[in-house]
């Protein structure tokens, strides 16, 4: 039977909090310029959960919004700031692993990288199968 784990996580300010129920699903690290700029950082770290296993649960409720493509909203706080991840149109809710409360649960291992080309040429990335 699949792990039905909740993961638990929120902004800097605790404004907006989530509980998304596992198992997490596509696990993946990015490198892409839309992230890049999104997060400030060279990688981001992303798991996926159906949208209807995620809920809002802090004082602020469900994080702002940037509409950033033609399928896909980035979710952040109003509040502070804070990068929370992205809305997709698809049922789909993808949250930053660094928004997690604990980072150290199997199913949010990233399997995989996207955008490698879109990577500082010096900036090294090792993903581990299993």
């Amino acid at each position: 039977m699949p792990n039905k784990e909740i993961h638990t996580g929120g902004c800097l300010c605790g404004a907006v909090r989530f509980e998304a129920e596992g198992p997490a699903g596509v696990p993946h690290s990015c490198s892409c310029k839309m992230c890049q700029r999104h997060s400030g950082a060279l990688t981001t770290l992303w798991v996926e959960f159906a949208k209807e296993a995620v809920t809002w649960t802090g004082s602020g409720g469900e994080p702002a919004r940037y509409r950033s493509s033609d399928f896909s909203s980035r979710a952040f706080c109003p509040a502070c700031g804070s990068t929370l991840g992205a809305i997709d149109d698809e049922p789909v809710v993808a949250l930053l692993l660094g928004a997690f409360d604990d980072t150290n649960s199997e199913d949010l291992i990233p399997t995989s990288h996207s955008f490698s080309g879109g990577r500082p040429k010096w900036w090294r990335i090792n993903i581990k199968d299993g």
